[in-house]
């Protein structure tokens, strides 16, 4: 009997088919792909961490809100008088802490640069800033020897009212 076996093609000769081809471009594309999208998600979401790291917010305000007082204002003719409420804003809580232990004094001085005024003196928005102002150099002054001054940034009328 004699059978007849074809030679076989070495394995080095044998070249591949045009699917495998098309599937590994396929898969490659995939991956390419796949490490571009992933590149751009990582670096905007670090870029996002970030941002808000960069910019902090400022300290939250502090105020102090004095109780309402009534003076008597300087004689322009009649009797008048103010009623006036004031709120100081602070920077901190130190600042915040000697208002409240110094209380009379921040008080007296108050007062005192209050019913130095006369009543038509109070009427426009300019002179009740410029009203503001005179108060907070007052009371930035030292309050005792040996003491900083309060470091108060704002003066602001909760109540104001000329009678």
């Amino acid at each position: 009997m004699a059978t007849s076996t074809l030679p076989a093609k070495p394995l080095s000769a044998r070249q591949p088919s045009p699917r495998l081809i098309a599937l590994l471009i396929a898969l490659s594309v995939v991956a390419a792909a796949a490490a571009a999208g992933a590149t751009y998600y990582f670096s905007n979401r670090r870029s996002a961490e970030a941002a808000p790291a960069a910019a902090p917010l400022p300290a939250a305000p502090l105020f102090v809100a004095l109780e309402p007082m009534t003076v008597n204002l300087q004689p322009g003719g009649r009797s008048r008088f103010l009623h006036a409420a004031v709120t100081l804003k602070v920077p901190d809580a130190k600042s915040q802490a000697l208002v409240t232990q110094y209380l009379p004094e921040v008080r007296s001085r108050l007062l005192t640069v209050l019913s130095n005024r006369a009543s038509d003196a109070l009427i426009t928005p300019e002179e009740k800033a410029r009203l503001a102002t005179e108060i907070m150099t007052a009371l930035n002054q030292p309050l005792v020897a040996n003491l900083p001054s309060l470091r108060i940034s704002s003066v602001m009328f909760t109540t104001f009212m000329l009678q």
